[in-house]
């Protein structure tokens, strides 16, 4: 009999070391840890002594299980009009023989490797490869600009980049070759090798005798086998999406990680050995990291790299497609994707035409899921939607609904419960804990629980500053929100999203779920401004669903109002414009902060993470007929 998630979240609260020893049992280990948990400097390092390795766990323990011939990655680009399927056994091989080019190359343990891939399975195989040998992988989502390219390099000094000679944006071919070369030029730390992956969309100018044909290569590496790494060896680097100037490059460790990647499988999505696990997102971002590459594997189940769009490729029954034709059993995306999709197809129709009936679960996380858009995902798929929130620091679910345990009743714009390890408390600003229902900052009592980051890469003193000095004996989530006298989290955005107006502290976040309700709304953004009368002020866009006909000046009276209705004249919601695209990041993020710099008149940039730069010019031109910035603020 299952116990009930409140006895299994105490016992994790209050004996942390003894929940995550028995946790750790179902992971293989080379040689067993010596001690549980060990806090050194305000780091925490789990199952210190232990060695293991997370490529075997993934991969050959199946194998060695006899399931080497089941399908263990599916690969489906409708985009290029391929699909392949890998069994276990293939995609053993096929790591194995990279992780042997990397060797004679000269990579070992501890060495950097930075991979700059499309969403092809030479990427998964790339980073499986790094994990085999023991050397640390740090994935740099495809396509990001030359510069910001340059500033990871230096950062992980890697000996060898590996990448390909082309992404492709639905119907756009990116070249990656030359914005690869720019970076190597730009940077200062020079990689002794790049190996390329030629594409037949786009064949790369090679650079002699730095740059190496992959599959030439391939041909003639050897097999390599896992080499034990102690679990507090760091199994990744990644950098946390967005960043400028300095990079901060999130530490995971490898023991730890396999642990909490086995938990959340079987307890946040009740995924099951031979599962087929679709997370639409990119190995470039943590989702990509934990849900498509490590977690999926380490569980037994089937994962996919989907080389594709939710719309566009070729319409908007594209994820639905492909949940019928894989056998989907757990869809997980962003919001966005679902926004995406309900506004080209606002009554659901392209989902009627293909069978959702191996789908148990959609999960969404990356930012707030309105309830609009999770009750419209709930009606048009008919599953359960589950929110659930985590951060790239992290790794894993900090709030959920453990479905694995006990399923929690869903309450729409929560994502349910903090999750075992994560002791999670609202402090207001003079870090006293909020009584329930009080908006104030989200963090984490410590010790953080395995699979949270170790630190940043090089920079100890921003680790501590950016996440442990805040609040002493706590980390920072930089998220506001409040828990509910049902002891549910409410997640409200960042905290620089939570904005003082006239001496009221109000959510923006808040007032976004109140305009998402419109039923002519497909998304939208509150941004806060500044004023100086009131101190802030909340401005929103709106983007309406297609096929919409509206006057814009009535329209936006028609938000207004229900804002006031919803809130209170307190919110002093009064400025509002319709405008057809909000600027999002490619992970679907929208660029509040970009916006919120226009409106206030301060300089602003291009970030190197948007996805449509035209975007931007039309939101500053909407901007300025709302008639901001305000020139003379007196």
């Amino acid at each position: 009999m299952k116990k009930l998630y409140d006895e299994v979240y105490r016992e994790s609260i209050e004996n942390p070391e003894k929940f995550w020893a028995k946790e750790a049992s179902k992971v293989h280990w080379d040689k067993k840890w010596d001690k549980v948990l060990d806090v050194v400097d305000g780091h925490y390092r789990w199952f210190v002594g232990g060695q293991m390795n997370t490529c075997y766990n993934a991969l050959d323990v199946h194998i060695d299980q006899g399931r080497g011939s089941e399908n263990v990655l599916i690969y489906d680009s409708p985009v290029t009009n391929t699909k392949k399927i890998y069994t276990y056994n293939e995609l053993r091989d096929e790591v194995a023989k990279t992780a042997g080019m990397l060797a004679a190359s000269g990579v070992k343990k501890g060495d950097r490797v930075v991979i700059y891939m499309p969403m092809i399975p030479q990427a998964v195989t790339a980073m499986l490869a790094c994990a085999r040998i023991g050397a640390i992988h740090s994935v740099v989502f495809g396509g990001f600009a030359a510069h910001e390219l340059a500033v990871r390099i230096d950062d992980t000094r890697p000996d060898v980049i590996l990448s390909a000679s082309c992404g492709i944006e639905v119907a756009k071919v990116i070249q990656y070759k030359p914005l690869l070369d720019e970076a190597i030029s730009l940077a200062k730390h020079k990689p002794s090798a790049c190996f390329i992956y030629q594409r037949e969309q786009c064949t790369a100018d090679m650079t002699a005798p730095r740059d190496k044909d992959w599959k030439d290569e391939m041909t003639k590496a050897q097999p390599a086998d896992c080499v034990p790494v102690d679990a507090i060896d760091p199994l990744y680097i990644l950098y946390t999406s967005g960043t400028t100037g300095t990079p901060k490059g999130v530490i995971r460790s490898n023991g730890g990680h396999s642990v909490a990647m086995k938990w959340s499988m079987d307890n946040v999505y009740d995924a099951k050995v031979g599962d087929v696990f679709w997370a639409a997102s990119d190995v470039g971002w943590v989702v990509g990291h934990s849900y498509i590459v490590y977690g999926p594997l380490l569980a037994g189940c089937a994962t996919m790299i989907y080389e594709g769009k939710p719309v566009r490729t070729p319409d908007p029954g594209a994820f639905w497609r492909v949940c019928e034709e894989y056998k989907v059993n757990q869809l997980f995306a962003a919001p966005t994707a679902f926004r995406a999709i309900r506004r080209e197809d606002p009554d659901g129709k392209w989902a009627k035409k293909y069978d959702l009936s191996n789908l148990k679960k959609v999960f969404v996380a990356g930012e707030r899921c309105d309830t609009p858009t999770l009750l419209w995902t709930k009606q048009i798929t008919g599953k359960e939607v589950l929110d659930h929130w985590w951060q790239t620091e992290t790794g894993w679910a900090i709030v959920a609904n453990p479905i694995g345990i006990e399923p929690l009743e869903i309450k729409p714009g929560s994502p349910t419960k903090p999750m075992p390890g994560f002791d999670l408390k609202v402090l207001d600003a003079d870090g006293k804990e909020c009584e329930a229902g009080k908006l104030g900052n989200l963090v984490l009592k410590l010790p953080l629980p395995p699979s949270c980051l170790m630190g940043i890469w090089q920079n100890d003193e921003r680790y501590k500053r950016s996440y442990l000095d805040y609040y002493k004996g706590y980390y920072l989530t930089g998220d506001s929100g409040y828990i509910d006298k049902d002891g549910y989290v409410w997640v409200m955005g960042r905290m620089d999203g939570v904005i003082n107006v006239a001496g009221h502290r109000l959510s923006t976040g808040e007032m976004e779920e109140v305009v998402a309700s419109h039923p002519d709304i497909a998304e939208c953004a509150v941004i806060g401004i500044d004023d100086q009368l009131k101190g802030e002020q909340p401005m929103g866009f709106v983007v309406l669903k297609d096929g919409v006909d509206t006057d814009h000046e009535t329209f936006v009276k028609e938000v207004v109002q229900l804002v006031r209705k919803e809130i209170g004249p307190v919110a002093c919601f009064k400025i509002a414009t319709v405008v057809d695209k909000l600027p999002k990041t490619r992970s679907g993020k929208i660029l509040r902060g970009t916006m919120r710099s226009m409106a206030d008149g301060k300089t602003w940039s291009v970030p190197s993470t948007i996805e449509d730069e035209t975007v931007l010019p039309s939101i500053e031109q909407s901007i300025k007929e709302l008639g901001y910035p305000i020139k003379d603020k007196g």
